[in-house]
C-alpha cells in the first residue's frame, strides 16, 4: 500500500503548473480562436480533476496551501467549497446512486420521474446517452446545481452560503483576466461548455444502480489522453476504495490487485473510453428513474 504520509507530491504540483500554463496560453497566446477554445477547455477539465485531488488531501499535508493552489475558479460557476462538500458527501458509499442522498447521482426517484412533463422526459432521456451528456449535461447540471443552491441559501442554509462567499473574489478575478485577454467572452463560454462536457465523459458511467454497494462503482482500463486528463479517476472503484491515494499511484495499485478489485465490484468494467463511446454514444446506459428505488408515497 502506498505511504499516505508525505509532504509534497511533485507530480501533482507539476500538473497544477501545466494546467495554468495551458490556461494562460489559451488566453494570451497568438493562436486561432478554435485553438484558444480547445486549450481553455482542456485546462478547465484538468483543473476540475486537480481540484478533486485537493479535496482528498493532495498535493501537500497543508490544507490551506492545497486549496490556494486551485484557488482560481476557472469554471467561474463551481465554488470550491460546494464541490468539496458535495463530493465528500458522495463518498459515503452506502448512499451511492441514491436520488436524494448522493449529490452526484444522475437517477431520479421513480415517483418524481412519473410526474415530469413529456418534454422534460425527452431531454433527460437524451442526457442519458453519452453524446447527450456531453452536449446537454453541462447546461442541465449547471442549472440544477445553481437552482438547488439558490433555494438552499434562501431557506437559510449557512453551509451552502459559506461555500459560495469565498468563491466570489476568485470568480471575479478569473472574469477580469478573461476580460483583459485577447480571448472573447463567447469563446471562453464555449470552452467552459466543452471543458465541462469533457468531465461528463468520466462521470457518465462511474456509478450504476446495484443492490450491492461495491457493484455500484466502475473501472475503465484506459491509459490514454482522457485517463491523464481525469488523473486516473477512470479507475474509479480503486479511488473509492483508497480515496487518499494520489492519482499517479492508482494504476500500479490497480494492476497489483486487478482481480480482487473486479471481483469486489462485480466486474463493472470497461476496457477503454473507445469501448464506452462505441457502446453508449447514442444509446442510454441507464434509465433516468432509479430501477431499484422503492416508490415513495406523495
Amino acid at each position: 500500500m502506498p505511504n499516505p504520509v508525505r509532504q509534497v507530491e511533485w507530480p501533482t504540483l507539476a500538473m497544477i503548473g501545466l494546467c495554468y500554463l495551458i490556461w494562460l496560453a489559451a488566453l494570451f497566446a497568438p493562436v486561432p480562436v478554435i485553438v484558444r477554445i480547445g486549450l481553455a477547455a482542456v485546462s478547465i477539465a484538468l483543473h476540475s480533476s486537480l481540484t478533486h485531488e485537493v479535496i482528498h488531501g493532495h498535493p501537500t499535508r497543508w490544507r490551506w496551501l492545497n486549496e490556494a493552489l486551485v484557488w482560481p475558479a476557472l469554471t467561474v460557476i463551481v465554488p470550491f467549497g460546494r464541490f468539496r462538500d458535495t463530493h465528500l458527501d458522495h463518498h459515503y458509499d452506502a448512499r451511492l446512486t441514491d436520488p436524494y442522498d448522493d449529490p452526484e447521482s444522475n437517477y431520479l426517484d421513480p415517483s418524481v420521474w412519473a410526474r415530469l412533463p413529456g418534454g422534460a422526459r425527452v431531454i433527460l432521456r437524451l442526457n442519458n446517452t453519452l453524446l447527450g451528456r456531453i452536449v446537454l449535461g453541462p447546461v442541465l447540471g449547471t442549472v440544477a446545481f445553481l437552482t438547488s443552491d439558490l433555494r438552499a441559501i434562501r431557506a437559510g442554509d449557512s453551509r451552502v452560503l459559506r461555500g459560495w462567499l469565498p468563491h466570489l473574489p476568485s470568480a471575479l478575478a478569473v472574469v477580469w483576466l478573461v476580460g483583459v485577454a485577447p480571448i472573447s467572452g463567447w469563446a471562453y463560454l464555449a470552452a467552459l461548455w466543452l471543458g465541462l462536457g469533457l468531465i461528463k465523459i468520466r462521470t457518465f458511467l462511474e456509478h450504476q444502480a446495484h443492490a450491492l454497494v461495491p457493484g455500484r462503482t466502475a473501472v475503465v482500463e484506459d491509459r490514454g489522453p482522457l485517463s491523464l486528463l481525469f488523473l486516473n479517476n477512470n479507475l474509479h472503484f480503486v479511488h473509492h476504495m483508497h480515496p487518499t491515494v494520489p492519482w499517479y499511484e492508482l494504476p500500479a495499485l490497480y494492476s497489483a490487485r486487478r482481480e480482487t478489485y473486479l471481483s469486489r465490484n462485480g466486474g463493472y468494467l470497461f476496457r477503454s473510453y473507445r469501448d464506452v463511446f462505441a457502446r453508449y454514444l447514442l444509446r442510454a446506459k441507464d434509465p433516468v428513474a432509479h430501477p431499484l428505488w422503492p416508490a415513495r408515497p406523495d
